[in-house]
């Protein structure tokens, strides 16, 4: 096989690399090296054998250096929101086709959440959606993560949505369009009170493990609660309590998680007048909307997406169902199928 045969065959497998210029440029420059020490030096190798050596070397140098150089660096803005400091995250793809902001759910904030960073494996769902070409925010909402309680201790479903909106309002006035809204589990019902009340916001709105449902919040009563809120501890076994299909996460991977996100969120953040998300409503939103839906989410079950699919007001809708996944599918092995689809649905508004 000629240099220029066999160092094209290398030069394909490393355009896939995509964003991974220096080890796009590694391989093909090792393997001139190798075509021309080889028959300078008279290199007792036969073609085949070079061949296997290079494939060798490609498979071990991409498997140990593409998780490090798919994550893009993290970036930590500070808004201001009526007064209160809000912590935003962001990667930068280098010529980015759009923006997404991220938010997180009931729980856990943003960086446990959508830039996990585990050795050797690729799960940062914030480096998957840059290396589909995409600038992304995730944002910690008040209580969470980097972002402080208020002066009240409390959050709120309207002040969740106010705050998602503020944040939209500043990407916007940065980057002039306007972004692409994911949200996961809480932060999907966040969400869509969002594009529901601040459509000109929003390009699209996507909804990952979506739990409301009318019976779960059936009182529209102002309930009771205590001036102080409770803040309670974290626990290890309510972070890894999402992960529940055999096989689809490591250990590692989950063990990392709980690290994470008890890091982050020592205290579980407190909600009061859950009546206002008796507000969300299908009829309302106009937006176009891709909801996804893990096989094995508890939360999210089929019955209840279809009711809600079925009403929602905009024609421009797509409903997906992932296979092998639960509440945490994006961390899971449906990870790379939640990317795919998410992004084939935002390129799929152009047309």
């Amino acid at each position: 096989m000629s240099e220029p045969t066999h160092c094209n065959l290398v030069l394909r497998f490393a355009l896939r690399l995509g964003p991974n210029f220096l080890v796009s440029a590694a391989l093909v420059s090792t393997c001139k090296l190798v075509h021309y020490y080889g028959m300078s030096n008279g290199m007792n190798m036969k073609r085949p054998q070079i061949f296997r050596w290079l494939s060798s070397l490609i498979f071990a140098t991409s498997t140990t250096f593409l998780n490090f150089a798919f994550s893009a660096e993290l970036l930590q803005h500070t808004v201001e929101v009526e007064g209160h400091p809000m912590t935003l995250w962001e990667k930068r793809a280098p010529k980015p086709k759009g923006t997404i902001l991220l938010l997180h759910g009931r729980t856990w904030s943003a960086l446990p959440d959508f830039d996990l960073q585990v050795a050797d494996e690729n799960l940062s769902f914030m480096d998957g959606l840059t290396e589909k070409g995409y600038t992304v925010y995730a944002l910690d909402g008040r209580g969470y993560g980097g972002t402080p309680r208020d002066h009240t201790g409390w959050l709120t479903p309207d002040r969740a949505a106010r705050d998602a909106a503020a944040i939209l309002s500043w990407i916007q006035s940065r980057n002039k369009d306007a972004s692409h809204l994911f949200g996961w589990s809480y932060g999907s019902m966040v969400a869509q009170l969002v594009v529901q009340r601040f459509p000109d916001l929003v390009s699209s709105i996507t909804l990952f493990g979506y739990p409301y449902y009318r019976d779960r919040f059936a009182s529209a009563a102002r309930l009771e609660y205590p001036a102080k809120a409770p803040a309670k501890a974290n626990t290890a076994l309510n972070a890894a309590s999402d992960f529940i299909t055999p096989g689809s996460i490591t250990d590692a991977a989950i063990t990392a998680y709980v690290k994470a996100a008890l890091s982050a969120d020592p205290v579980r953040v407190d909600f009061k007048d859950l009546h206002q998300w008796q507000a969300l409503d299908p009829t309302k939103i106009s937006t176009p909307l891709l909801l996804i839906q893990a096989e094995f989410d508890p939360l999210a079950p089929t019955e209840r997406q279809g009711y809600f699919f079925q009403a929602v007001a905009t024609s421009n809708k797509w409903w997906v169902s992932l296979p092998d996944g639960d509440h945490a599918a994006l961390l899971e092995t449906p990870r790379n199928k939640m990317l795919a689809v998410l992004d084939n649905f935002i390129t799929s508004l152009d047309y």
